[in-house]
């Protein structure tokens, strides 16, 4: 067991430096927008749901068709893929990296490495699922997506994709700041008096 678990946290500890790695052009970038995400000033927030807005207005407005703007987010990716490595040093100076940008670039390539790997086992288990309980697999997939479907048909999809961009991405800043334990602890214990009043009933 002991064995097992070394092994494991090596191949983390691997795999994590590797991503280090390949992702060392993009250091200064995502240690801003880590910053954003969590919310480190107030006004984080805010600015970030109106950027996020402006862009879905500037797509509403303009209403490109599917390939224009797949073609456009692409090319929007080949243009940051070039041009961050070469400014980001320049903006914000990779030499001055201190020991706490390092570590929490480290520990943001480890929670990358762990969201992978839980999608990994997510995907795996559903096809253990498919093999094992063909019947429940099938029944939960169909159930799945014919809700997916008759929310995609009650919600307009450009709204539906902005409400889950902008979920997303506050997503991180909620947990950081305690906002996503406090109100499920909240429901926990709603449940919970639910079930002891049912308890009771039944007595």
């Amino acid at each position: 067991m002991a064995e097992g678990d070394n092994k494991s946290a090596n191949l983390l500890a691997q795999e994590t430096a590797q991503l280090e790695e390949q992702l060392q052009s993009w250091g200064e970038v995502i240690l801003a927008g880590d910053q954003v995400l969590r919310w480190v000033k107030p006004w984080f927030p805010a600015a970030m749901m109106g950027a996020v807005s402006v862009i879905f207005l500037m797509i509403y407005y303009l209403d490109p068709s599917v390939l224009t703007g797949v073609s456009c987010a692409v090319m929007f990716l080949c243009l940051a893929d070039y041009l961050v490595p070469t400014l980001a040093p320049r903006i914000f100076g990779s030499n001055k990296w201190t020991t706490e940008q390092q570590q929490r670039f480290h520990e943001i390539c480890g929670n990358l490495v762990k969201t992978q790997r839980r999608v990994v086992g997510w995907w795996r288990r559903i096809f253990a699922l498919k093999e094992e309980k063909p019947k429940v697999y099938f029944m939960t997939v169909i159930s799945a997506l014919s809700v997916m479907a008759w929310i995609g048909q009650q919600v307009h999809n450009l709204f539906l994709m902005y409400l889950i961009v902008s979920f997303l991405l506050l997503l991180p800043g909620l947990n950081q700041q305690g906002i996503i334990s406090k109100y499920l602890g909240m429901a926990k214990r709603e449940i919970n008096k639910l079930l002891k009043q049912k308890e009771k009933k039944n007595e």
